[in-house]
């Protein structure tokens, strides 16, 4: 019997030493990694290209040829988790840059640019070299989203294991500010089930 006790704490160690090892990986940006039905930092390249793809090949931009300006007022985050928005915008301002088809006012930076105008003018700076005032460009279409999402669990009952479903929804918009009219919408789901046993670490 002590034998065995042995035996088997000796196991058990074994187990648990395996259990605490770390370990890492490098994870190409293409790779869908999943642990669980939250979002996921792969999620963010399928959401940015579903966007970007349904923007370019549809009005007006698909029909535009002057490059028209578009000012990016965010992605409002309706989900009850911490998910960086801003992450996406970022990434669909850059991939529609990359397009040629776009340009965007840097709207992130106007403190920054109305502090050097200031510098500018202020008497230290060449006249010769100084940026003309009144000359920024306007932008003619504004970009903004919503992403929400939705949990449901299984009802209760006897299983093994306890089965969650997540739904994640971005939908975007395409603005005329002179207009005030809605040029272009589209949206695109993410849909996760997870199952997780009752018993487990």
């Amino acid at each position: 019997m002590r034998r065995f006790l042995l035996v088997f704490s000796g196991l058990l160690m074994l187990i648990l030493l395996a259990g605490c090892s770390v370990t890492t990986r490098e994870v190409a940006p293409d790779e869908q990694v999943i642990y669980d039905e939250s979002y996921h930092f792969s999620d963010k390249k399928a959401i940015v290209d579903a966007m970007v793809t349904s923007l370019l090949s549809k009005y007006p931009l698909l029909r535009a040829t002057d490059r028209p300006v578009l000012i990016v007022y965010g992605i409002a985050n309706r989900t009850s988790e911490h998910i960086s928005t801003s992450a996406m915008t970022d990434d669909i301002r850059q991939s529609l840059l990359a397009s040629g088809r776009v340009r965007f006012i840097n709207e992130t930076q106007r403190q920054n640019i109305a502090r050097e105008t200031s510098y500018q003018y202020g008497g230290t700076v060449a006249a010769e070299t100084r940026i003309q005032k009144a000359r920024q460009v306007g932008a003619r279409y504004m970009l903004t989203g919503t992403l929400r999402s939705i949990e449901k669990n299984q009802p209760r009952q006897f299983r093994l294991k306890k089965k969650t479903l997540m739904y994640y929804s971005l939908n975007m918009e395409l603005t005329d500010i002179q207009t005030g009219l809605i040029e272009w919408a589209d949206s695109t789901e993410v849909i996760r089930e997870a199952s997780k046993p009752f018993i487990g670490w």
